[in-house]
């Protein structure tokens, strides 16, 4: 399995502070949204063909108060021919989809799936709630 780097680089960040003091992308006390990464790669295709890729998201804080919910993931017409369990990943509205069924994601915990289509989706992580 190979895993896209577009967003790896938040594993190994290191957080600035704003002229004002504060982390600008602070969203509560312990996290961002920068603590979520998407790690998506190929893997083998369906019998008849069609593509398969392999989606991971994690929380990347470490710090016990750092519980992530209400994960929304920019994922344009999301779909699959493989079907994803919806407690896991759906798509709500164009461009909107829910992680975890809104549940929290808690430190250094990781939810995969693996969908299929004809290519793969660009998922981007737009707002969470820090828990």
């Amino acid at each position: 399995m190979v895993f896209s780097k577009k967003n790896s680089s938040a594993v190994a960040r290191k957080l600035l502070q704003s002229s004002g003091g504060g982390d600008a992308n602070r969203i509560g006390t312990a996290c961002t949204k920068d603590d979520i990464v998407i790690l998506q790669g190929s893997t083998a295709p369906l019998p008849n063909g069609i593509p398969s890729y392999s989606v991971e998201i994690v929380n990347v804080c470490a710090d016990l108060g750092c519980s992530i919910s209400n994960i929304h993931v920019s994922c344009g017409w999301f779909s699959s021919v493989r079907l994803i369990n919806p407690t896991v990943f759906r798509r709500l509205h164009y461009d909107d989809c829910l992680v975890n069924d809104g549940e929290a994601l808690g430190p250094e915990q990781c939810l995969s799936f693996e969908y299929s289509n004809s290519f793969s989706y660009p998922l981007s992580v737009t707002s969470v709630t820090c828990c």
